[in-house]
């Protein structure tokens, strides 16, 4: 049986085949917290400011996705696995979501929700 850590990982990995550009902006913005000196970050508050500057209608991109919180500690160990000069810059926790069965429930998307 699949567990939940799976089941996440196969939604980040289909979201970031969807929208790869979500990636570069994670780097990007990482990249300039390390580079205004700070030696820690929140890999949440990155995925915040993806959404402030893509939420933006003159971005150039007119980008139209939703970013899902349980996606950012996949972000932030991709980041320090492919940049490893900078392990450590976001502070994980251990995934209890691999001793847990899958939940089988769809992403909520924004049609979800009522809007009236």
């Amino acid at each position: 049986m699949k567990s939940r850590a799976e089941e996440m990982r196969e939604s980040v990995v289909e979201f970031h085949k969807e929208h790869p550009e979500v990636w570069d902006l994670f780097v990007l913005f990482t990249l300039e917290k390390i580079n205004q000196g700070f030696s820690h970050y929140s890999a949440r508050g990155i995925f915040h400011r993806i959404r402030w500057e893509t939420d933006d209608p003159s971005y150039e991109k007119g980008l139209e996705f939703k970013l899902n919180d349980h996606h950012s500690p996949f972000y932030s160990r991709r980041f320090m696995k492919i940049y490893p000069s900078h392990e450590g810059f976001f502070r994980t926790r251990i995934q209890t979501s691999e001793t847990r069965l899958a939940t089988n429930l769809p992403e909520l998307t924004p049609n979800h929700w009522d809007t009236q």
